[in-house]
């Protein structure tokens, strides 16, 4: 049975990374009534298109295909949710009962440190086996880290880059395919409705430089508070002078593309999820006004 349903995956599991769960936009797929257990269409990266299209995977239509009614992410407050990173639906506990899943991204069975050929090491790709392309990292330290943001709109045509906070990082991400990311106590309920949150990575070289924004429809769950978000602000490059760090609440990072873009790095340097842009690892618990 698992080498069958492995052989069907040649063509489809050498790809990128996403999120994995319940509340996700795209999980089956982009068809009408087709729920796809073996698509990688979320993982698919984002790279020199404009705002419209890179903006929620509008150039995909993942902005069309929402979870089903009273499906969602659900976000502790105060404690931490886990989410499934793969390089396709297949190789999670998603599809097929779980029977693909390894440790790893794509299923496969690998010992740590896994880290590329030579030294320095090389990308991943270049291992024996061709592996780990996907993930464009050298080894678990090089892999920029990823984040998730919130915006307390249901309505996912009323989210933007000023309602849309940063709330979650996780330094060494993507990597496992298990990861788990810390809720702010302070994170306030949702609307009945749902929130809109993304899940989001900028990866630190070995390959185009492209970045990841996707759907979910999630709720903040155990919470009785009542502040508020602030009013996000773009992130600055700060790695060799933190004074110049953004305070407070963070948007979401666009690079690399043709339109919209809200950061820059020097030549040679990547924005990612860490340190290097002001973010500190785990719940951000800066984001609240006063």
């Amino acid at each position: 049975m698992l080498f069958i349903l492995f052989a069907g995956f040649a063509a489809t599991a050498s790809a990128h990374i996403a999120s994995w769960n319940k509340g996700m936009y795209c999980k089956g797929g982009n068809e009408t009534g087709i729920d796809n257990q073996n698509t990688n269409l979320a993982v698919d990266p984002l790279y020199d298109l404009e705002y419209e299209q890179w903006w929620q995977q509008r150039v995909r239509g993942c902005h069309l295909m929402p979870p089903p009614d009273g499906e969602f992410l659900e976000l502790p407050a105060g404690k931490a949710f886990k989410t499934e990173l793969a390089n396709n639906r297949a190789f999670t506990t998603l599809s097929y009962d779980g029977e693909l899943v390894s440790q790893w991204q794509d299923g496969k069975e690998r010992n740590m440190p896994w880290r590329g050929v030579g030294n320095p090491p090389d990308c991943l790709m270049s291992n024996p086996d061709g592996a780990g392309g996907e993930l464009h990292a050298r080894s678990l330290e090089t892999v920029g880290g990823t984040a998730w943001a919130i915006s307390y709109e249901s309505d996912i045509d009323l989210v933007n880059m000023t309602n849309l906070v940063v709330f979650s990082i996780h330094y060494f991400s993507p990597f496992f395919r298990e990861t788990w990311y810390d809720v702010p106590a302070d994170l306030p309920p949702c609307p009945e409705e749902g929130c809109y949150c993304a899940w989001l990575w900028i990866p630190d070289g070995c390959g185009q430089p492209n970045m990841y924004m996707q759907n979910h429809r999630c709720k903040v769950t155990g919470s009785t508070s009542t502040r508020r978000l602030g009013t996000p602000k773009p992130p600055v490059y700060c790695e060799d002078d933190l004074s110049k760090c953004t305070k407070g609440p963070k948007q979401m990072m666009a690079w690399n593309q043709a339109s919209g873009n809200n950061v820059a790095a020097p030549n040679g340097k990547t924005p990612t999820y860490n340190q290097r842009m002001g973010f500190l690892p785990g719940a951000q618990n800066d984001i609240f006004v006063d």
